[in-house]
């Protein structure tokens, strides 16, 4: 399931992490790639610091608290938000994601945007499915959801600076198939409640959906 979701961060919240990122060191981002993906990645990525940690925080705070991003990925843990920048002429060309980082499964990778699109030409989120490939370039705290198991890369950025954070999730629901049906269930008990309110048959969603989460998480 690949998910666009709008205003994780509000415009003022983007600006202001991207002013905070002003004051950052930032360091090859090779560095933190493996051998294939190292001979495809030019970027730079923002050195460990208070700072750092700090913008981090914030982000996280803000995807824990962003209904739709918990309810597609249902994280039972998230790596340490990288934060990447996209200088003119670098890029990251197509790869799939480490299976294993940081202890952690990778089941879902995202990227949260901070720049704003007008700001930089070129730099776009490009993810493959079965049967195409989709190119992003969305606004300032929009933030683009996939399966880790796809390829995708970045295309070279031409004008200006690309700034974003980039994470991974290992979900409670392994199975990708399963965390949609669940996706599913959430949209149908909120637009039931919406409707009637309390009622049996929101009861019955309800009563479904914690059984199957039951059954599925791991």
């Amino acid at each position: 399931m690949f998910l666009a979701i709008d205003a994780i961060l509000t415009p003022a919240q983007a600006a202001a992490l991207r002013t905070a990122a002003e004051t950052l060191a930032f360091s090859d981002g090779r560095a933190t790639a493996g051998r294939i993906a190292r001979e495809i990645k030019a970027n730079d990525q923002a050195v460990a610091s208070a700072d750092l940690d700090a913008i981090r925080a914030r982000a996280t705070d803000a995807l824990m608290a962003h209904p739709v991003f918990t309810a597609a990925a249902r994280p039972k843990a998230m790596t340490p938000l990288i934060l990447s920048r996209y200088r003119d002429g670098q890029a990251y060309g197509t790869h799939v994601d480490d299976a294993l980082m940081g202890g952690l499964r990778t089941d879902l990778s995202f990227t949260l945007f901070l720049s704003e699109p007008a700001s930089y030409d070129g730099g776009a989120l490009v993810v493959a499915d079965a049967l195409e490939e989709r190119a992003f370039r969305p606004g300032a705290g929009s933030l683009i959801l996939y399966p880790s198991t796809t390829l995708h890369r970045v295309e070279p950025v031409t004008r200006g600076t690309r700034l974003c954070l980039v994470g991974w999730v290992q979900s409670w629901i392994r199975d990708a198939g399963q965390r949609e049906i669940l996706f599913d269930l959430d949209r149908a008990i909120a637009d039931v409640l919406a409707r009637e309110g309390k009622s049996v048959l929101l009861d019955t969603l309800a009563r479904t959906r914690s059984n199957l989460i039951r059954m599925w998480a791991a």
